[in-house]
C-alpha cells in the first residue's frame, strides 16, 4: 500500500484535520489480514544506496520540529527483523541494485505514526528502507521490482509518503479553499494508479514522467513524498485494487492498495 501519512505527529494527537485519514487507516487494518512483518519505505530517509534498518530493537527518531511536548513522548516499540533485512538486501543485490544494512538507525515518523494508528500494539516486526538521494523515479521503480522477491508470506510493504506535499500550501491563508491545482494532480494520479483501462506500459510511462502531470511541481516542489509510490508500483506492476481519496489538512490526498 501507498499512504499519505499526514503532517508529522498530528494524526496521533487528535488533530481534526487528520480524522478522515485516521479513520481510513484503522479501517484498512481491520479489513485486511494482519501481517507477520512490515517493510516501510519512508519519505523521510534518503541515502546514496538503498539502505535497510537491520537492528533488532530500533529506537524512534522524532524527526519533526515545533510540535507539543507530547509529540516527543510517543512510543512505538516494534521489534526489528534482521533476518528479513538480510533477505531484502540479497534480493536487491541479486538484481544489480547496491544495498546496505544499517544496524543503528531507528524508525522515523514515516513508520511509527501510521503504524501506531493501524497496529497500536507495536508487536509486528518492522524494517525500514531508504529512498535514494538521486530521487530518480526509474531507480525507485526498479527497487520495487527487486523487492517483489520478499513480498508475500505475510509481508506487508507500505510506501509512506504523501500524494500532495507543498508545505507552504498547507499553511497558507487560503489553505481551506478549493485548490484546483491540487485536485487536478489528484485526478491524474488516481487515474494513473487505479484505472484498469490503462495498459500497464502506459501506467509505467506516466509514473516515470510524473513531472508532466498537471501542476506536478506545485504539488511536489521536491518529490521525496511521491517516490514511495513508485516503489509500491514497482512491486505490483499493475493497477491498484483500490484508490481512497481523502482530505488531510484541507487538501486532497490519496491512498492506494494492491
Amino acid at each position: 500500500m501507498f499512504l499519505s501519512h499526514g503532517g508529522g505527529p498530528l494524526p496521533v494527537l487528535g488533530d481534526p484535520a487528520h480524522e478522515e485519514m485516521v479513520r481510513h487507516l484503522e479501517s484498512i487494518a481491520a479489513k485486511t489480514e494482519r501481517p507477520e512483518a512490515i517493510i516501510v519505505v519512508s519519505a523521510h530517509w534518503e541515502e546514496g544506496v538503498a539502505t535497510i534498518t537491520s537492528g533488532a530493537r530500533p529506537p524512534l527518531i522524532y524527526d519533526y520540529y515545533g510540535f507539543p511536548p507530547a509529540s516527543y513522548e510517543i512510543q512505538y516499540p516494534a521489534p526489528g527483523n534482521p533476518g528479513l533485512a538480510g533477505r531484502l538486501q540479497t534480493c536487491l543485490r541479486d538484481k544489480g541494485i547496491e544495498a546496505a544494512l544499517d544496524v543503528d538507525r531507528g524508525f522515523d515518523h514515516g513508520l511509527f505514526i501510521p503504524l501506531k494508528i493501524m497496529y497500536p500494539e507495536a508487536d509486528i516486526p518492522c524494517i525500514q528502507v531508504s529512498l535514494l538521494d538521486s530521487l530518480d523515479p526509474a531507480a525507485h521503480m526498479a527497487i520495487g521490482q527487486a523487492m517483489s522477491g520478499v513480498v508475500g508470506d505475510g509481508v506487508l510493504v507500505m510506501g509512506s509518503g504523501f500524494s500532495f506535499h507543498n508545505l507552504k500550501a498547507f499553511f497558507s491563508e487560503s489553505a481551506s479553499q478549493t485548490d484546483e491545482r491540487n485536485e487536478a494532480f489528484e485526478r491524474w494520479l488516481i487515474e494513473t494508479c487505479s484505472d484498469d483501462g490503462l495498459d500497464d506500459e502506459e501506467r509505467t510511462r506516466r509514473l516515470l514522467a510524473w513531472e508532466s502531470a498537471p501542476h506536478a511541481r506545485y504539488c511536489h516542489p521536491r518529490e521525496e513524498h511521491l517516490l514511495p509510490l513508485h516503489v509500491c508500483y514497482g512491486i505490483a506492476g499493475r493497477a491498484a485494487d483500490a484508490a481512497i481519496e481523502l482530505s488531510i489538512l484541507g487538501k486532497k490526498a490519496s491512498i492506494y492498495l494492491w
